[in-house]
């Protein structure tokens, strides 16, 4: 099967996830996660229909963008991202989904200051509490969403999570329920910018259906679009 092939058997199961759950299927955003593709991988996803790009690693969004890869595409970071490393970030993607303390807040926004930006960027929680994973504790959310509401160069966009590896079908259905009724309560909460909060980011390849059942309005598919990656350093 053709990578184009496997898109349209994506976009297939993302359309009938959202019609079981009662919703429009052009709700959901499809975002492609790149990481160690390369950048004829990305232009070939690009060409295939492929909308939205979401890059985990610094060095690699550095890479594609100077290779002009992800033309035609909005691109979105969605890996851990270190303080250091914001201004490689800031003002050169669409999205960054995983913003977990305030001080990368902070760092995001300062940068975004210095280059007349406004950046949009949505909340990672670390929904289950696993200690390998990124992500506010869900303790911590209530803080950070009311300073990113505060901040005038971040538009805080919605929430994001990355669930346990799946154990199989409907394992994760409660760590997506309570995401929803986070981003339900979040959004709630914000004074200025309810309507900004449009993105609920959750389910990858294992699992990205249960997601859409609970209310996801994007989800991020590396493996079940571009098969199993090859090994860090083979890309390009």
């Amino acid at each position: 099967m053709d990578l184009m092939q496997h898109i349209q058997t994506v976009r297939t199961r993302i359309e009938t996830a959202a019609l079981a759950a009662g919703r429009a299927p052009e709700e959901i955003t499809l975002c492609a996660a790149t990481k160690v593709q390369t950048d004829d991988t990305i232009r070939a996803a690009i060409a295939a229909g492929i909308r939205v790009c979401g890059e985990n690693r610094v060095q690699e969004l550095t890479a594609h963008l100077a290779a002009d890869a992800y033309a035609g595409a909005r691109v979105h970071f969605i890996g851990h991202l270190q303080t250091n490393k914001v201004k490689q970030v800031v003002g050169k993607v669409d999205l960054i989904q995983s913003v977990d303390s305030q001080r990368l807040l902070r760092a995001i926004d300062a940068q975004a200051d210095k280059l007349g930006v406004r950046q949009d960027i949505l909340l990672e929680v670390n929904i289950a509490g696993e200690e390998s994973k990124g992500g506010c504790p869900v303790e911590e959310l209530p803080a950070l969403a009311e300073l990113a509401g505060a901040l005038e160069h971040v538009r805080l966009r919605g929430l994001m999570a990355i669930p346990p590896i799946s154990g199989g079908p409907g394992a994760n259905r409660p760590y997506f329920a309570a995401m929803r009724q986070l981003f339900v309560d979040t959004r709630g909460k914000m004074s200025d910018n309810q309507n900004d909060m449009d993105c609920l980011s959750m389910g990858m390849s294992g699992d990205f259906e249960d997601a859409i059942r609970e209310g996801a309005t994007l989800v991020r598919v590396g493996t079940a679009l571009f098969g199993p990656r090859p090994p860090m350093g083979a890309a390009r």
